[in-house]
């Protein structure tokens, strides 16, 4: 099975869960999706969802001056994004609760 393909379906809620701890800029989320397991998180796939969660109204955003480069875009989840982490994470719950079931079948027909 490929991982990858497993974060690129949940990489929303991932993303949504993570900025529910706190606000941050783009590498930011990426360095702590990975510290959390996530290892085969792509930058670009981090970005764009921020990008595509902020258009779609889930996300707020706000620049901070960084002494180290250029200003650092932000983002933190809000009231619609923080519906759509309970949606999405009771989904993502159901669903690894059934794939479990199906797992411990399997392995008691083994």
């Amino acid at each position: 099975m490929d991982a990858t393909q497993l974060v690129k379906g949940v990489l929303d809620l991932a993303v949504l869960a993570v900025l529910a701890e706190s606000d941050g800029y783009g590498y930011d989320v990426v360095r702590r999706l990975r510290t959390a397991g996530l290892e085969e998180v792509g930058d670009a796939s981090v970005y764009g969802t921020l990008r595509r969660l902020y258009a779609a109204g889930a996300l707020s955003s706000y620049v901070v001056p960084s002494d180290e480069g250029p200003h650092r875009k932000y983002y933190g989840i809000n009231a619609q994004g923080r519906t759509m982490l309970a949606s999405q994470g009771k989904t993502w719950t159901e669903f690894a609760h059934t794939m479990e079931s199906l797992l411990n079948t399997a392995k008691v027909a083994s």
